[in-house]
């Protein structure tokens, strides 16, 4: 389903960090498939795939997100040895008000890449990921991307990878996948996603 030689012919940025830009990865019709067997996800950020049931197109984008492949382009791309590298993926489905916040993701991740399932998109009502100057001003930005169909923004993990997105509420499809440092750290991401998972449910029965 994902459309490697797109995604191989994505462009890589090197200023402020290293990052890449794809677009065409999937198609619209594509995409709307996968939103059509998406999991049932009625609360908002991002859940663990481990928590949820993947089927029909949905899980064909997973098992396309976990091909030896992905690695082999993301560790071109992005100067990485991703090889044998544990992966984590993520999904969601909606984001409320404070999503996005600036951040540069934790050193167990080595880089992540996110890939956007939304019909369509206004850039100005938010949501749209930037590629951050710093950790303090969302608006000094080298490169916003629209969280549309087919787009993706993926980068290296590092002390100035900064990026986050203007507040916005509301359905925003994405699936992230991450590479992580050691199986102990997807272990122990993967537990407390499921815990988060568990105590967000209970609290919105409460």
């Amino acid at each position: 389903m994902l459309n490697f030689d797109a995604l191989r012919a994505s462009s890589t940025r090197t200023t402020p960090y290293r990052y890449l830009v794809g677009e065409g990865v999937l198609t619209k019709e594509q995409a709307a498939d996968i939103r059509r067997d998406y999991p049932d996800i009625n609360e908002p950020g991002y859940l663990p795939l481990s928590k949820l049931e993947a089927s029909g197109a949905f899980k064909q984008l997973i098992e396309d997100l976990r091909k030896p492949e992905l690695a082999d382009i993301l560790s071109e791309k992005l100067d990485l040895d991703l090889k044998d590298k544990p992966r984590m993926i993520t999904v969601r489905r909606l984001s409320k008000h404070g999503d996005g916040r600036i951040h540069r993701d934790s050193k167990s991740k080595i880089c992540t890449m996110l890939i956007y399932l939304n019909e369509d998109w206004e850039d100005a009502q938010g949501g749209a990921i930037r590629a951050l100057n710093n950790e303090r001003d969302m608006e000094d930005y080298v490169e916003e991307v629209s969280p549309l169909a087919g787009n993706v923004f993926a980068f290296k993990r590092a002390d100035n990878s900064w990026h986050g997105h203007p507040s916005y509420k509301g359905e925003r499809y994405v699936v992230q996948t991450t590479f992580l440092i050691s199986q102990a750290e997807l272990d122990r991401k993967e537990q407390r996603g499921g815990f988060q998972t568990k105590l967000k449910r209970l609290l919105r029965i409460a």
